[in-house]
């Protein structure tokens, strides 16, 4: 990495997130940073994909602190970057609607004071990424019944649309509409044809801003938490969607879960699936975890999903 001046930390901002909630925390991102007196640079994305490249930059130029302030799109703009440089730390100001991989870290929307002091102190972990044909996941991919929701929210290029409800009315709907899919898995060297309503694959365990689709991951394990639901009839459907916001659906005849290294899955036609909830389309799978492979600052006295809760 190239010695400069570069600032040490570097904040980039999506402006969008959180529908305007992560423009209200740079504000008070400012006064952290003038307060501590730090070397520090507050940027802001313009569009998809801006966030990596602004996260790039900063990389080259020596920056050890870089920490992505919106949601887990912003997030994983920013750490598919980070994880190819081991000199640099991710960090996250979690200002988006989910905020999933902030909650395995321990970190909270609306820092109190304590929580930046502690931000500010920089405790590290080593966490593992997933990767689906070698685009990097953090904190979690969908495809199937969750992956329908969100292309129901995102067009393809990943802008949000102009939609009827909330997130929570297309859940609804797509319980009801909604089609298993056949495809072929193949799971700890096995391969099998089914037809599969869901399939998420968790390095966290929470999903869609409170769904624990995968209660239990650890995000230090080198392994890659699989959960797979089958073919369900409406009520069937009502009652594991019950049961995930507290990850008590793992015990239903319908659902099952793994734990491995590396995953296959094949579709015989194109469908929509979802890395930290930015939409892709695709119709064969290779995904796998890549252990220890990006630094990041996590909160040691919150709840996380490690082995352990010992800064490294």
């Amino acid at each position: 990495m190239k010695e400069t001046n570069h600032p040490a930390w570097a904040f980039i901002v999506n402006p969008v997130a959180g529908s305007g909630h992560a423009l209200k925390t740079e504000t008070e991102i400012k006064k952290q940073i003038a307060a501590r007196g730090l070397n520090a640079e507050i940027v802001r994305s313009e569009e998809k994909g801006h966030a990596s490249t602004l996260a790039a930059a900063m990389a080259q130029n020596g920056c050890q602190y870089i920490v992505a302030v919106g949601g887990d799109g912003t997030l994983n703009e920013v750490a598919r970057v980070v994880a190819e440089y081991p000199e640099c730390i991710l960090g996250v100001v979690p200002s988006g609607t989910g905020n999933d991989f902030a909650k395995m870290l321990g970190l909270e929307p609306d820092f109190s004071q304590d929580q930046w002091n502690v931000f500010f102190e920089a405790h590290v972990k080593t966490l593992d990424v997933g990767s689906c044909d070698g685009n990097y996941f953090f904190n979690g991919m969908g495809l199937g019944f969750d992956a329908q929701v969100a292309s129901e929210n995102f067009t393809p290029t990943g802008e949000l649309k102009e939609v009827r409800g909330n997130y929570l009315w297309h859940i609804m709907k797509n319980l009801f509409f909604f089609k298993a899919q056949k495809m072929k898995i193949t799971l700890n060297g096995e391969p099998k044809e089914k037809f599969s309503f869901l399939n998420a694959v968790g390095i966290g365990r929470r999903f869609a801003g409170g769904y624990y689709l995968t209660p239990e991951a650890l995000a230090d394990d080198g392994l890659l938490d699989v959960c797979m639901v089958d073919p369900v009839n409406i009520l069937q459907r009502l009652n594991i969607l019950m049961k995930v916001p507290k990850g008590k659906h793992l015990s239903h005849p319908k659902v099952h879960y793994y734990k491995t290294e590396k995953l296959k899955i094949e579709l015989g036609h194109k469908t929509a699936y979802h890395l930290d909830g930015e939409l892709f389309f695709a119709t064969s799978f290779d995904i796998q975890i890549h252990p220890a492979k990006v630094r990041t600052i996590y909160h040691p006295g919150q709840n996380h999903y490690f082995s352990d809760i010992q800064s490294s």
